[in-house]
């Protein structure tokens, strides 16, 4: 199957993918939060030829998941992310968290503290009924409406 197909695939997870599915997206996102907005210092922070930065940029405006405008100053255009791309910050939590966990093995190089109280933050996987913390051992995929649209006959 070509990359770009996964888009067709009923799948939640399969289908973001086609957005997602390397590095340097991600780590675009990850500059995002912490400030980045400009090209030059996307591609300075980065590494980043300017070609592959552009089309990376390029796919997340084409997503709605950032939005380009000029900046306050009207110098330089800027890169903002929008409400979609805001909700993406869970997932770049939840890989942080797997990171802290399995691969920083003198301890988290990043502590992402709550500027209310000073805590750490954490991605926490819930339940929408009961509200208690789950792990994957406690989950059963079944079909859901997506899944049984696409099956239906037309």
């Amino acid at each position: 199957m070509r990359y770009e197909e996964l888009a067709d695939v009923p799948c939640s997870i399969t289908r973001p993918l086609v957005i997602f599915g390397d590095r340097w997206t991600l780590l675009v996102l990850k500059y995002c939060f912490a400030g980045v907005r400009r090209f030059n210092a996307f591609q300075s922070a980065l590494g980043i030829s300017r070609s592959r930065l552009q089309d990376r940029l390029d796919r997340l405006i084409e997503h709605e998941i950032l939005v380009k405008r000029p900046a306050e100053d009207g110098a330089y255009e800027e890169y903002r992310l929008t409400e979609k791309g805001h909700a993406i910050y869970p997932i770049l939590m939840a890989i942080r968290d797997w990171g802290d966990a399995y691969m920083a093995p003198d301890g988290p190089p990043v502590e992402y503290r709550h500027k209310g109280c000073g805590g750490e933050a954490h991605a926490k996987l819930t339940c929408d009924e009961c509200h208690r913390e789950v792990t994957a051992r406690e989950i059963v995929p079944e079909p859901g409406p997506g899944l049984t649209a696409v099956s239906r006959p037309a």
